[in-house]
């Protein structure tokens, strides 16, 4: 698969922001660059995790049985398909990601379960996913689907689109699904972002932060669930958190 462990990896990366065993010295090196001028990195990483897991439940809990989680990453434990299955054991979840060392990963995980999967493939090619014959195989379009893209499109550089990367998404949603976002936001600290824009140059990874406007955008067509776009940490916690130096904005959207 071509791994480099002596490059940071952008899965591997957020894994050890998580707490995860699946990374190298060079990932950790990275890490501790970042935790020095940033202290609560890793907490942003938790707060974004913790944000998805309760989109799934509201989600679940609303009716949606089918999942799709673009730009997935090392499995972490609660994962999308564990927390879908409280609501109902049969909840079929594809996990998408363009990088073989997270195809590796989830394989060995998963590959047990019939109504679970793991697609490698690219999200800037939406047509290539939602046409891959294992998404086929898990994913009805005629009926609602919850459609994860988080911590992913501050990967995206802006002439790749993300916007219309999201919008041809959207267009294969039926109603009554959901769509899932979290980015980077430009009213992050500006130190924050400046540190990470440094780490950054010494790997193969580019961080692009956007505005509320831009990450908004991503919902066009979509009714914005309560509290709105907001960041992860205060969409609808279980416990109150105080903010961090780097703004994930997030939100989740159902189309009518």
């Amino acid at each position: 698969m071509g791994i480099d462990p002596a490059v940071p990896n952008q899965a591997r990366v957020y894994d050890y922001l998580l707490g995860g065993k699946d990374n190298y010295a060079a990932d950790r090196a990275a890490v501790d660059e970042v935790l020095v001028a940033v202290p609560d990195a890793r907490r942003m990483a938790r707060a974004n995790r913790a944000f998805a897991m309760r989109a799934v439940t509201v989600l679940a809990q609303a009716g949606v049985r089918q999942f799709i989680d673009l730009g997935t990453g090392i499995p972490t434990s609660p994962s999308v398909h564990e927390v879908a299955r409280r609501a109902d054991p049969a909840a079929r979840v594809v996990y998408v990601d363009h990088d073989p060392v997270v195809q590796a990963h989830n394989e060995a995980k998963l590959a047990s379960d019939r109504g679970v999967t793991t697609v490698l493939a690219d999200i800037r090619r939406p047509e290539l996913v939602i046409g891959h014959r294992e998404v086929q195989r898990l994913i009805d379009f005629t009926e609602p689907v919850g459609v994860l893209c988080v911590a992913t499109l501050h990967l995206v550089r802006d002439e790749d689109d993300p916007a219309g990367i999201m919008a041809r998404f959207r267009d294969r949603m039926a109603p009554g699904s959901h769509l899932v976002v979290s980015q980077f936001c430009t009213d992050s600290d500006p130190a924050a972002t400046a540190t990470l824009h440094e780490v950054d140059a010494g790997t193969p990874v580019e961080t692009y932060f956007r505005s509320a406007d831009e990450i908004h955008g991503f919902f066009d067509g979509l009714e914005l669930l309560a509290p709105g776009l907001v960041s992860v940490d205060e969409w609808r916690p279980d416990v109150p958190e105080a903010p961090t130096q780097l703004k994930i904005l997030g939100g989740v959207g159902r189309k009518a």
